[in-house]
């Protein structure tokens, strides 16, 4: 399958086909810098107007952020960051679960994360939702403080 047969499945509307290969690459790219060549690529899918399309490509890039020698993540932080907040409250809980994930990668990044998941505003979710995303927060937070002041 070459790269572009990826992002078509990845975009596409077999689910649970897109959902195996993002968990597939999300695994792969924990453990080797595979897929980081492709990052821009995984990058524009973060304002894809599929939220399931959106969840996909925070996981994938979260993965990748360790092998970001190039400083790629850095130019796409606001952006990603910006779907702390998302508009679909699933895709929010999604990217503060993969936070700490880049934290780690990027100690750099600490102060700015932990701005992001103090500030976030998550007035605009339903009753049902807040307390699910203040809880991921509180919870990536602590695992975020368990990283030191090394990016502080």
């Amino acid at each position: 399958m070459d790269f572009d047969a990826y992002i078509a499945c990845l975009t596409g509307k077999d689910a649970k086909a897109a959902y195996a290969l993002a968990q597939r690459i999300t695994e792969e790219s924990r453990v080797s810098d595979a897929w980081y060549s492709h990052f821009d690529e995984f990058a524009v899918l973060l304002s894809h107007k599929n939220s399931l399309v959106r969840n996909r490509a925070v996981s994938i890039l979260a993965a990748n952020a360790r092998w970001d020698g190039e400083g790629k993540f850095d130019a796409l932080l606001d952006e990603f960051l910006s779907h702390v907040t998302d508009a679909k409250p699933i895709t929010a809980r999604q990217c503060v679960a993969a936070l700490p994930e880049i934290a780690e990668a990027k100690l750099e990044f600490i102060p700015r994360i932990r701005t992001a998941l103090e500030q976030a505003d998550l007035s605009g979710y339903p009753d049902s939702m807040q307390p699910l995303v203040l809880k991921d927060i509180v919870a990536a937070l602590e695992k975020i403080s368990t990283l030191g002041n090394q990016g502080a």
